[in-house]
C-alpha cells in the first residue's frame, strides 16, 4: 500500500476566505491548502482556482486539450493531474519545478494561467482576516510566498490514490473486478507493448525520466520540451512521462491533448509513422511498429481502465 500523507495542526474559528459569508473550522495546514486551491484569490482577476485546471472529478487534471486562464487565454500544454505527486522528482512537462511546493506557485505566476505576482498574492492574503489568522494560527507567521507553497503542497500530498481494480487484484483482497481481458492486457504492458519500458513503478512514471515519443517535427509540432530547461539536444522534444493512474479520467492526453481517447493513444504506440511521420529525435523503443492485434489492443486498454481508482467508478 502506498502511504498517504497525514498531518494535523492546532484548530481556529475563522471566517470565510470572502468578506462575508459563513464561518468555518479551518483544522490544519492541509485544510489551508484545500481552501487556497479552491480560492480565486490567487487570480489576477478573481476568475481562475487552481481547481479551474485541475477538476477533481477528472482525477485533477482537465478535460480539454488546454485549459484556460485568465482574461479567457488558452494555456500552451495540457494540464497533467495533480493527483499522486508526493514522491516525484521533476514537476510540470518540462521538468522546471522539482518540488511539489515550486510546483504550486508555478501556475499563480504564469502570465496565461493565474497570471498574480506573489507580491500581490501575499498582500491580499494579508489583507484578508480569515487568511492571516489562519497563518498565524497554524505556522505562528504571517503569510509569506514559502508558506503559501507549503500550504497547496500538504494539500496536494493528500491527492493519492491505491485503490484500484489492479491494486486489488495484485494485494490478493479482490479480484472480481480485474477482468480476464485486463490480465491480458497487463502481460501484454509488460512485455509486446514496450509500455513498462517507460511506465514503471508504483505509480506508473518510470522514476521521472523524459521522453521524446515522436510528438516534435520542429514545424507544426515545434514544442521543444524538456530541451528548453536544459540546452541538451538529446532533449529537444522530450516531456516527463506521466503517471497512469486514474488515466481514464484525464483525457485528452499527451502534452498537447493530441489524443481523445486511450484507444487513440494505444493506436499511436503501435504504429507513430500514421500520426506523424516527420518526428525529429523520436526515441529507439518506438522505432519500428509494436503489430498490436484488435483483441491486444483491447485488452492493452482494459488494464488501463483498471487503474482507476475506486472513487471514480460509476
Amino acid at each position: 500500500m502506498k502511504n498517504h500523507f497525514a498531518l494535523s495542526l492546532g484548530a481556529v474559528l475563522l471566517l470565510s476566505a470572502c468578506s462575508s459569508g459563513p464561518e468555518e473550522l479551518i483544522l490544519s495546514e492541509i485544510e489551508l491548502g484545500k481552501k487556497l486551491f479552491f480560492d480565486s484569490i490567487l487570480s489576477r482577476d478573481y476568475s481562475i482556482t487552481c481547481a479551474s485546471c485541475h477538476k477533481p472529478e477528472f482525477a485533477f487534471a482537465d478535460n480539454v486539450a488546454k485549459s484556460i486562464g485568465v482574461y479567457n487565454q488558452a494555456g500552451s500544454r495540457n494540464t497533467p493531474s495533480a493527483m499522486n505527486q508526493t514522491d516525484r522528482n521533476f514537476y510540470f512537462w518540462d521538468g522546471r519545478a522539482e518540488t511539489l511546493e515550486e510546483q504550486a506557485l508555478g501556475p499563480i505566476q504564469n502570465p496565461v494561467e493565474m497570471d498574480l505576482p506573489l507580491s500581490i498574492a501575499i498582500r491580499r492574503l494579508k489583507e484578508n482576516e480569515t487568511y492571516r489568522n489562519a497563518f498565524y494560527s497554524i505556522y505562528g507567521k504571517a503569510p509569506s510566498k514559502d508558506l503559501l507553497a507549503s500550504a497547496i503542497a500538504a494539500y496536494e500530498r493528500t491527492l493519492e490514490t491505491d485503490n484500484s481494480p489492479f491494486d486489488k487484484y495484485m494485494q490478493g483482497t479482490d479480484t472480481s473486478l480485474f477482468s480476464e481481458s485486463a490480465k491480458r492486457g497487463l502481460n501484454l504492458f509488460n512485455t509486446k507493448a514496450k509500455c513498462f519500458d517507460c511506465h514503471f513503478g508504483v505509480d506508473f512514471t518510470g522514476s521521472d525520466q523524459f521522453k521524446n515519443i515522436g510528438i516534435y517535427n520542429g514545424k507544426d509540432l515545434n514544442d521543444a520540451g524538456r530541451y528548453a530547461i536544459t540546452g541538451n539536444k538529446k532533449d529537444l522534444g522530450a516531456f516527463k512521462i506521466p503517471g497512469l493512474r486514474n488515466i481514464a479520467q484525464t483525457a485528452p492526453y499527451m502534452h498537447n491533448g493530441m489524443h481523445k481517447t486511450l484507444r487513440e493513444v494505444i493506436d499511436y504506440y503501435d504504429e507513430p509513422d500514421k500520426f506523424i511521420a516527420n518526428a525529429i529525435n523520436r526515441d529507439t523503443l518506438l522505432s519500428q511498429p509494436l503489430g498490436l492485434t484488435e483483441e491486444e489492443k483491447k485488452d492493452l486498454e482494459n488494464f488501463l481502465l483498471s487503474l482507476s481508482d475506486e472513487r471514480f467508478a460509476k
